[in-house]
């Protein structure tokens, strides 16, 4: 018996190897390597995302994404935001992310953007919860509320924006820009008036917010990150006041201002966690990209007069009907005939790329164009490099509204146009943002001419800035 036992012992190490070998063999065979796409994991958990995310030039890819490009191809795999990521430049595959949301890839940022923005944002939820508050959003930008009461707005934020204005008095039409989507949204958002100490007092605030949601995550005293989640509890703070105001205006039965707040608390059953985080979100959303598209589009007419001549010929047209017809304000059947001031309007998004890239993540195995994409990667549509692709796009770096006009090389360059993202995720407030710079240009272009007072151009950071602010001149037209 001691025999056997001796013998069993020394002959198990050699059972569990065999046992362990044919484990192995057997879970390769029945799953199989991934063929994935060609590329590099970087340094240990940072992997290639300081590279990613150097700055460069608004209207190039950067260095990274071209050199990945010339010597992977258009989908490659990398480690980015500590993640394995397949990186995709290749327009027909992004595509297929979006338009597949929710079923083999859902939204997937960093967890320090639902930190800072909240876990109820709009930009992180998935599933029902964000197609419920996607359809608030919606709603309250239907297009009726366009038509009737946004447009409207714009117009009146607009004018109060450049009568504020000197001739030949340098300014950053960047903060320009900036102030006047604030303004619009905090009216349309809580009813706050431009130029009231409270709206002021946010706006500032707002500014050191954003500076930290585009930081690296670091809680530590005086990093912005640290920075934002204070200025986040203040604006937060704003935001329950305007609550608790309505609250008592319901009670004593007074009429209620007609905005997303006062929608979100009679139309929806959201908890008032969730209705912070949506305004915030939407404040967000609803300025920081539309401010800089509208900055970027000064700064690239400034660099083309025959593009600022036959918009004005435009504008003008409009304004001559409408004093014709002795009537004041535009309305939306004028706004339907800038049909230049939207090629402009395309040309400025493709070429200044405000959103750059999304995050998504794979929620089962994918295979794509011979490539595979294993469940749990992340994956990454790189918008600006199919904006910027000479395959797509004739000189691609160069600003030429006119390759937007009503052809068949319009119809094609729409396809591979996404801008505002795509699929079931498609910004909801795509068609308020190019109606406010449609309403911005009109009176803008009428009303002056303008000039850059020091060279300055938009850089990728990798959200979209002037480092100068853009400093101009104006001079009004007589």
């Amino acid at each position: 018996m001691p025999i056997l036992q001796n013998l069993l012992f020394l002959l198990l190490p050699s059972l569990l190897t065999l046992f362990f070998y044919f484990y192995v063999f057997r879970w390769k065979r029945s799953k199989p390597t991934p063929n994935l796409p060609p590329g590099r994991r970087g340094l240990p958990f940072f992997g290639e995302t300081f590279a990613y995310l150097k700055p460069h030039p608004a209207i190039t890819t950067g260095h990274f994404m071209q050199h990945h490009i010339t010597r992977y191809g258009k989908i490659y795999r990398s480690n980015l935001f500590g993640d394995p990521t397949i990186v995709s430049a290749d327009a027909g595959l992004n595509r297929f992310i979006l338009q597949n949301e929710g079923r083999l890839f859902e939204c997937s940022y960093p967890k320090s953007i639902g930190g800072i923005l909240g876990k109820w944002s709009m930009l992180v939820l998935v599933g029902e919860m964000h197609q419920s508050m996607r359809m608030i959003a919606l709603n309250f930008m239907s297009n009726a509320r366009l038509r009737s009461i946004l447009l409207p707005e714009i117009e009146r934020h607009t004018l109060l924006a450049i009568s504020s204005w000197k001739e030949d008095v340098s300014f950053s039409a960047q903060d320009e820009a900036k102030k006047f989507t604030f303004n619009l949204m905090a009216k349309n958002i809580m009813s706050m008036e431009p130029g009231e100490m409270e709206t002021e007092k946010l706006r500032k605030e707002y500014i050191t917010f954003m500076k930290g949601v585009v930081s690296a995550p670091l809680n530590l005293p005086g990093t912005p990150y640290s920075k934002a989640l204070k200025s986040r509890s203040n604006i937060l703070r704003v935001i329950e006041k305007k609550m608790e105001e309505r609250s008592h205006q319901r009670n004593e039965e007074k009429e209620e201002e007609d905005d997303l707040l006062g929608w979100a608390l009679k139309q929806s059953s959201l908890s008032k966690e969730q209705i912070l985080d949506l305004l915030l979100s939407l404040l967000f959303a609803g300025h920081e990209t539309s401010s800089m598209a509208l900055a970027l589009t000064i700064f690239f007419l400034e660099g083309c007069p025959k593009a600022v001549q036959q918009l004005r010929e435009e504008h003008q047209i409009i304004a001559r009907r409408k004093m014709e017809r002795g009537e004041t304000g535009l309305d939306w059947e004028d706004y339907k005939q800038m049909e230049f001031s939207q090629c402009v309007i395309n040309e400025t998004l493709r070429l200044g790329n405000v959103v750059r890239f999304v995050h998504r993540k794979a929620i089962q195995d994918v295979r794509y164009g011979g490539y595979d994409i294993p469940c749990g990667w992340k994956v990454l549509p790189v918008f600006d490099a199919v904006h910027l692709d000479s395959d797509l796009y004739n000189e691609p770096q160069l600003f030429n509204p006119w390759r937007w006009q009503r052809c068949s090389s319009g119809a094609a360059l729409n396809n591979n146009f996404m801008p505002y993202g795509g699929g079931s995720r498609l910004c909801a407030g795509s068609e308020l943002a190019k109606l406010e710079m449609a309403i911005f240009l009109h009176h803008l272009v009428i009303k002056f001419r303008w000039e850059l007072t020091e060279p300055d151009r938009a850089y990728a950071f990798p959200f979209v800035e002037f480092p100068k602010g853009l400093p101009i001149k104006v001079h009004a037209i007589a």
